[in-house]
C-alpha cells in the first residue's frame, strides 16, 4: 500500500510547473505536519493546490496550478479490501515548462546586452559634442531620471509580475492594451531584417583586417579609381573630407567595395553575393544563440555582453595615450551652455534615452518575464540604467582620443572628422587605425566590438518576438521542436528580405540608417 506522502510526492513530479522542485521540500514538510485539507470526494486535487498556495503565496505561477492540477485526476482507488493504488490520468495534454534564468547573472547580462548597443558608440559621443559637450549632460541626466528609469523599471516589473512576454503581458493589465503588444513586435521583425545589416558590413571589415596591408589603406586595390589618394598625415594639407577632384582610400573601400553602389534608385543592381553569405552566417550564429530559449540566450550573453567591455577598454587604454588625445576629449567635454537654448540639443537628449534603452519595444517585459516572482527588479534595474549611461560616456573618451590624435597627425580640425552613424564606424575610424602602428590589430579589436555590440541587440531582438508569440500560443508551440522550427521560419523570413538591403541599390539600407 502506498503512503499518502508517495502518492503526493507522484501527483507533484506529474504537474509542470517552474516551482516545483523548489517547493517540494517545504509541501512534504507541511504534509508530514498533518496539515494538508481533505476534498469531499477524495480527491488529492484540492489539498495540493492549497498546500502549494501555502508555500508559494500569491505567486502568478500559482495561477497556472489550477487548471494543470484539475486535468489530473488523483483518484484513489480500492482494488479488494487489502490493497490500495494510485491511478494518474491525463485529461489534456501539459505543455512544457516555460523556462526561467539559470541565474540572475544570466539576467543582468542579456539586459545590458540588449541595451547597450551601437548607438552608445556611434550616436552618443557625437550628440554630446554637437550639443553643447558637458553642458549635454544637463538634459539628459534630466531625461534619465524623470523618463529613462522609471519606464525602465515599469517595463522590467510588468514583465516579473505577469511572468508573461511582451503581448500577453499587456492582455493581463488590460485587454484593450494588447494592441500595443502586437506594434512592438511588428517594430521588433523590421528592425531585425535591417540592423542586422550593420553587423554585415562589420564583418566584412574585420574579415578584411586580416591581411597584411589593410585594404582601405591603399590605392591598389581592383574597386580603387584614379581619383584615389591615401591620407596618412604627410599629406595634412589636404582637406580628406571633400577634395574636389581626389576621394580617400578609406571611402572609396567604403562607396566601391562594401556598398558598391548602382547609378540610381531605379536600378536595383545584383545580390552582393559576399555579403549575402556573411548575411546568412550571422542568421545561423543568432538561431543558435536563441534557439533552446532564456537557457541558450543567457550563456551567449556571458560572451557577447562581456567581451565589447574588454575591447573598449583595450582602445580606451590605446587612444589617451596617443599624441592629441587631450585635444579630442577637450572637443568632446567642453561646456557650451549657450547650447542649451536650442530645443534641438533637448529633443536630442530625450531621444537618445528612449534609443538607447529599448524602452516601449517589448525587450525588457519579455526578459524581465523569466525573474524570480520575488526578485528585486528596482535595484537590477537601477545598476544597468547606470551601466548603460555609464558606457556612453566611457565611449565617448576612446572614440574623440583616437579622432584628436587623427586631427593632430592630418593637421585638421576635430568637428571635420567628428561625424555620427556609419560615417564614424566605417569612414572615420577605419581612417584613424590606418595611422597607428598595428593597425590590423586594432582594427580587429574595434569591429570585433561591433560585432558583439549589434549582436546581442539582435538576438535578444528575436528572444523577444519568440517570448511574446509562445506565450500567446503555449499550449501549441512548448511542444517537442516546434519552438524551433518556428524560431527557423523566422530567421529564414527574415533573412530573405535582407537580401534586399545588401542590393547594389542606391542604397535602401544607407537611407534608412541616415533617417
Amino acid at each position: 500500500m502506498k503512503t499518502r506522502q508517495e502518492l503526493l510526492v507522484k501527483v507533484i513530479a506529474r504537474v509542470h510547473l517552474p516551482f516545483k522542485c523548489q517547493y517540494l521540500k517545504p509541501v512534504l514538510k507541511i504534509y508530514n505536519k498533518g496539515q494538508h485539507i481533505r476534498s469531499k470526494h477524495g480527491s488529492w486535487a484540492t489539498p495540493l493546490l492549497h498546500l502549494i498556495k501555502a508555500v508559494a503565496g500569491n505567486h502568478p505561477s500559482t495561477l497556472q496550478l489550477s487548471s494543470s492540477v484539475w486535468n489530473y485526476s488523483g483518484i484513489v482507488s480500492m482494488a479488494g479490501s487489502s490493497s490500495r493504488r494510485m491511478r494518474i490520468q491525463r485529461t489534456t495534454p501539459i505543455p512544457q515548462e516555460r523556462g526561467a534564468w539559470a541565474s540572475k547573472l544570466e539576467f543582468i547580462l542579456t539586459v545590458a546586452g540588449a541595451i547597450v548597443g551601437l548607438g552608445n558608440v556611434w550616436r552618443f559621443p557625437y550628440l554630446c559634442y554637437k550639443n553643447g559637450g558637458g553642458a549635454f549632460f544637463i538634459p539628459y541626466v534630466l531625461y534619465l531620471v524623470t523618463c529613462g528609469i522609471p519606464l525602465f523599471i515599469l517595463e522590467i516589473s510588468l514583465g516579473q509580475y505577469t511572468n508573461q512576454g511582451g503581448i500577453t503581458c499587456w492582455t493581463k493589465i488590460c485587454p484593450l492594451f494588447e494592441g500595443l503588444g502586437y506594434a512592438s513586435q511588428m517594430i521588433i521583425v523590421y528592425g531585425s531584417i535591417t540592423y542586422i545589416v550593420i553587423i554585415v558590413w562589420a564583418f566584412l571589415y574585420l574579415l578584411s583586417a586580416f591581411s597584411l596591408e589593410l585594404p582601405w589603406a591603399s590605392c591598389e586595390n581592383a574597386w580603387n579609381t584614379d581619383a584615389c589618394i591615401v591620407y596618412d598625415g604627410k599629406n595634412s594639407s589636404l582637406n580628406w573630407t571633400s577634395p574636389l577632384n581626389a576621394s580617400s582610400s578609406v571611402m572609396e573601400f567604403w562607396r566601391h567595395r562594401v556598398l558598391h553602389l548602382s547609378t540610381g534608385m531605379e536600378s536595383l543592381g545584383g545580390v552582393r553575393w559576399d555579403l549575402a553569405l556573411i548575411l546568412l552566417l550571422v542568421w545561423i550564429i543568432v538561431y543558435f544563440c536563441i534557439w533552446k530559449g532564456v537557457k541558450s540566450t543567457g550563456k551567449a550573453a556571458y560572451f557577447t555582453a562581456t567581451f565589447p567591455y574588454v575591447t573598449l577598454l583595450v582602445l580606451l587604454l590605446r587612444g589617451v595615450t596617443l599624441p592629441g588625445a587631450a585635444d579630442g576629449i577637450h572637443f568632446y567635454m567642453y561646456p557650451n551652455v549657450s547650447r542649451l537654448a536650442d530645443p534641438q540639443v533637448w529633443m536630442d537628449a530625450g531621444t537618445q534615452i528612449f534609443y538607447s534603452y529599448a524602452i516601449c519595444l517589448g525587450y525588457l517585459s519579455s526578459l524581465g518575464s523569466y525573474n524570480n516572482y520575488y526578485n528585486n527588479c528596482y535595484r537590477d534595474s537601477f545598476y544597468l540604467c547606470l551601466l548603460n549611461s555609464g558606457t556612453s560616456f566611457v565611449s565617448g573618451f576612446a572614440i574623440f582620443s583616437v579622432l584628436g590624435h587623427m586631427a593632430k597627425e592630418q593637421g585638421i580640425d576635430i568637428s571635420v572628422v567628428a561625424e555620427s552613424g556609419p560615417g564614424l564606424v566605417f569612414i572615420v575610424y577605419p581612417q584613424a587605425v590606418t595611422l597607428l602602428p598595428w593597425s590590423q590589430f586594432w582594427a580587429v579589436c574595434f569591429f570585433t566590438m561591433i560585432i558583439l555590440l549589434g549582436l546581442d541587440s539582435q538576438f535578444v531582438g528575436l528572444e523577444s518576438i519568440m517570448t511574446a508569440v509562445t506565450d500567446v500560443f503555449p499550449s501549441v508551440l512548448r511542444r517537442g521542436y516546434r519552438r524551433e522550427l518556428l524560431l527557423l521560419a523566422l530567421c529564414l523570413f527574415c533573412y530573405l528580405l535582407g537580401l534586399f538591403m545588401v542590393t547594389e541599390v542606391l542604397n535602401a539600407s544607407m537611407r534608412i540608417y541616415r533617417i
